[in-house]
């Protein structure tokens, strides 16, 4: 699975402490901007995805996905962060997509319909990959 090339990283943002914390790192592809998560998402370590999430789009931004390849686990702060940030991406007319959420988070998107909402590509390649519907428009389900 491809991740952003080293050293092009725009930011990247530890929060939380010891095994529990959530590392935010924020890149560019193109016309996408990455956010790739890893560790846990909860209460206590969301200000760094608040963070990455809220920052102004650069010119030429198109899409936004968010890597949970690596994130552990999830609770409903970081799934109201990502529901919010996803209408905030279509007002800015950008989609938000996830790639890569593993069994336990994909499991919370599916127990709360939101698998419905977002599209959920199999991994960050596949997402890169998608060329799909603007915002606004049904999508053709996950790639």
């Amino acid at each position: 699975m491809p991740r952003p090339a080293e050293g092009s990283a725009e930011g990247e943002h530890e929060h939380g402490d010891g095994p529990g914390g959530l590392r935010v790192a924020v890149d560019r592809v193109g016309p996408v901007r990455i956010v790739a998560l890893s560790g846990e998402l909860d209460h206590d370590t969301a200000d760094g995805l608040r963070t990455a999430l809220g920052a102004p789009f650069d010119d030429g931004v198109q899409r936004l996905v968010v890597d949970l390849a690596d994130l552990r686990f999830c609770d409903s702060t970081g799934l109201n962060i990502l529901l919010r940030a996803r209408l905030g991406a279509e007002s800015a007319g950008l989609r938000l997509e996830l790639a890569g959420p593993g069994a336990l988070v994909a499991r919370l998107f599916a127990v709360t319909g939101t698998d419905g909402v977002f599209l959920i590509h199999s991994d960050l390649a596949a997402a890169l990959a998608f060329r799909g519907p603007t915002p606004g428009t049904p999508a053709s389900g996950p790639a």
